[in-house]
């Protein structure tokens, strides 16, 4: 009966506008629902299909997002294959690549799990997981052909959404500025995403306040109109199995209690059944897409109605925008950072051809520093000939002050908790003082302080305390003699502390380059506890020394992920000279020790990853500092001095003066995040090895592993089985959250 009725009604409503020689104006309505709103997309390819032309549109959140790119021009077509296209996850999380980051921001991201605020020493939380900054750049890029358009009712389809002031709970009607930020902030899921300040407002997402604006339309003058609620619907008791669920159902209230008295106000009203998913289902976009399509489909007599006989109805295509030149910047919202560090970040060269990845390059770096809230950017066309004025505005960061946290456990260093301070801004604006404290097992620290001028020369300070114990074989231990009464033990519990402090100099190149120099004190003192075990008098003492060095080093990482990379090549050269040393053993004449490697990772496949590595180090001059030399075996990362890894042997296992390796890894991602590990490793491990000439010689050690990896927001869960043929002997490794 009431479909007869809305027939009736729009046939007399159609009668009268075409006595008038008018056509009615058509509104469309879209609710928000994460990725359940996808399906206005199918819904959107009927309407087109059927040639009904849209006059105005509204929309809240994902509605907001979807109906104000197709008021922008965007086809549904068009938009499936944007929505296809995309990576929600990464999306969401601000996962900024890697390359964007300098090598102290690589280093952050790569060992603490957890970061919160601690500004005047007060534990607070982050206003969402994600800052959003990856999907304002998307719709900004989506954007750039009206980034012109102000009013968005000069839109090729007059368009507004709406956003809730966090502050009153109010709703706010978005219909001027800029567009990408409108939907942002529509947008803008609470506690997932943050909120997004515009014009003095703190804005988030529209469906907290109004998440079907069907009056908002009407008002706008909308004749007709066509509605698209992908709003949850409430559940048994049977299906609130957990937390979130009880919290989204009980967010659900309001609005469901709303749409009673919204749905009269709407004149096809389209409900998609989106009961099998969540908000967070991007993964079955297309799925989500057909049931806009099939529940339009069922409206079809109503909507052809809408359509005069004879009409045709076709959008223009979207002016699609490659590259472009920018020939201004214009800066709001900096106050602490100055307009040149700004520039730098973006490396910004006026005049020069631009595409989006040079431009997104330049917003990633920015971003990565961690020093800015939001990054909101237009690009707005100054002329014809593709000349756009960068136009952007700021949030610098509140926090000057973080406490991150991480956990860790390797069969080195065995458990350790990782609690970390980093102030901002300490005594300059661009400077980072950081200090990291491990305790458990083994008590140690790192204090870093550097100066970041970005691409200018850099200077730093570095001190740290590291400690371990770990019984090694006594073939490793060339400085113990016939008379120390140890002949009979086959191992021996060795203790090794390193006080290293370090004042240096380096500078950047494109993010991924990095060359230092510097002056480093370091006191070594490496001995054993097992003397006492057996009565005698003192500890045995192999060294216990302070050495003075002159260093420089050359960084190239280029790796999309220090664990498990799949693209990339990294190379890293390091150059001691040791002109200096309190002389324990009373045998110091100067010496140096040069060592470096460089690695490759291709995916000729998808999901596996071939990796191949290479390393070398050697001694050059006095062969009494053996406390220094190259000591192989174990799995792991970021060991100090010349420790290595290396499958096969358990740690500490070779050692000599010099070495040289190569290890060969096939990475298999069985489902994402999850790796399967295969991986053989070559070594010729000799004093005066480049002397000899026997490191091109059949190699004297070797190692096969296998083993399970699994990248968490912890750090690589990880599990490796090893195996040497010459000592026919094997290992297990396993290695729980990032290194430090």
């Amino acid at each position: 009966m009431r479909k007869i009725l809305i027939f009736i009604f729009l046939s007399f409503t159609l009668l009268g506008f075409g006595q008038e020689k008018e056509e009615p104006k058509i509104g469309l309505v879209l609710s928000g629902g994460g990725a359940k709103g996808l399906a206005h997309i199918g819904v959107l390819k009927i309407l087109e299909e059927q040639g009904v032309k849209i006059d105005y549109i509204g929309g809240t959140s994902m509605g907001a997002i979807i109906g104000g790119l197709y008021a922008s021009g965007y086809s549904a077509s068009e938009l499936d294959s944007i929505f296809n296209g995309t990576k929600f996850d990464i999306l969401i999380q601000d996962d900024l690549p890697r390359r964007a980051k300098t090598f102290y921001e690589k280093e952050d991201s790569e060992k603490y799990a957890i970061t919160l605020p601690f500004d005047n020493f007060d534990v607070s939380f982050p206003t969402g997981l994600s800052k959003g900054q990856n999907i304002y750049n998307l719709m900004s890029r989506l954007t750039m052909h009206v980034g012109d358009v102000n009013d968005f009712s000069e839109l090729p389809i007059p368009f507004f959404c709406v956003a809730a002031n966090v502050e009153t709970g109010e709703a706010v009607i978005l219909d001027k500025g800029s567009l990408a930020k409108a939907i942002s902030a529509s947008g803008a899921i609470p506690t997932l995403l943050s909120p997004i300040k515009i014009d003095d407002q703190l804005l988030t997402d529209g469906g907290v306040a109004n998440n079907y604006p069907v009056e908002e339309l009407r008002r706008r003058g909308a004749d007709i109109i066509i509605g698209v609620d992908v709003q949850d619907s409430l559940v048994k008791r049977e299906e609130l199995r957990s937390v979130f669920e009880i919290m989204s159902q009980i967010s659900n209230f309001r609005t469901i209690k709303d749409m009673k008295e919204k749905k009269p106000l709407t004149d096809i009203y389209i409900k998609p059944n989106i009961s099998p998913f969540s908000v967070m289902s991007f993964e079955e976009g297309n799925a989500i897409i057909d049931s806009g399509r099939v529940a339009a489909l069922e409206k079809l007599p109503e909507l052809s109605q809408l359509v005069k006989e004879g009409a045709q109805y076709q959008r223009e295509n979207v002016t699609k925008v490659d590259t472009f030149n920018i020939s201004a910047l214009t800066l709001r919202g900096n106050s602490t950072y100055p307009r040149a560090y700004v520039q730098g970040k973006l490396k910004l060269d006026y005049d020069e051809p631009y595409n989006f990845d040079d431009l997104n390059i330049g917003l990633n770096n920015l971003s990565a520093t961690g020093n800015f809230e939001r990054i909101n950017y237009q690009l707005i066309p100054e002329d014809d000939e593709g000349n756009y004025v960068l136009a952007m505005q700021i949030e610098e960061s509140e926090n000057k002050m973080l406490l991150r946290l991480g956990l860790h456990y390797d069969e080195l260093y065995k458990s350790g908790a990782l609690v970390n301070l980093t102030k901002k801004s300490l005594l300059f604006t661009n400077d980072v003082a950081s200090i990291d404290l491990i305790v458990g097992d083994n008590l140690r620290y790192n204090f870093n302080y550097y100066l970041d001028k970005g691409y200018y020369w850099s200077v730093g300070v570095n001190s740290r305390y590291n400690t371990f114990e770990k019984y090694i074989n006594l073939n490793t231990l060339r400085q113990v003699d016939e008379n120390t009464g140890l002949e009979e033990l086959r191992e021996l519990e060795v203790n090794f502390k390193d006080f290293t402090n370090q004042i240096y100099a380096e500078t950047l190149f494109q993010q991924v380059f990095s060359i230092g120099v510097g002056l480093e004190h370091k006191y070594l003192k490496f001995s054993s506890s097992t003397f006492n075990d057996l009565n005698q008098n003192s500890e045995l003492i192999f060294d216990n020394s302070h050495y003075a060095s002159a260093f420089g080093y050359l960084k190239f990482d280029s790796y999309d992920n220090k664990y498990f990379p799949t693209r990339g090549i990294s190379f890293n050269g390091d150059f001691h000279l040791y002109l200096y040393s309190s002389d324990y053993n009373d045998n110091f004449a100067e010496f140096s020790i040069a060592k470096g490697a460089i690695g490759y990772a291709v995916t000729p496949f998808t999901n596996l990853t071939a990796r191949i590595s290479t390393e070398t180090g050697f001694k050059i001059g006095n062969d009494g500092t053996q406390v220094l030399d190259f000591l192989l075996g174990g799995y792991g990362n970021d060991f100090i001095n010349n420790i290595k890894p290396f499958y096969g042997y358990d740690f500490l296992s070779l050692s000599a003066d010099s070495y040289i390796k190569a290890l060969f890894e096939i990475d298999y991602q069985i489902f994402r995040k999850h790796h399967i590990i295969g991986g053989v490793n070559i070594a010729n491990v000799e004093d005066r090895l480049y002397t000899t000439g026997n490191w091109l010689s059949t190699p004297d050690y070797s190692g096969f592993a296998l083993g399970y990896g699994i990248d968490t927001f912890m750090g690589p869960l990880e599990a490796k089985y090893t195996y040497s043929p010459e000592i026919k002997e094997s290992y297990w490794f396993f290695s729980l959250g990032f290194w430090f």
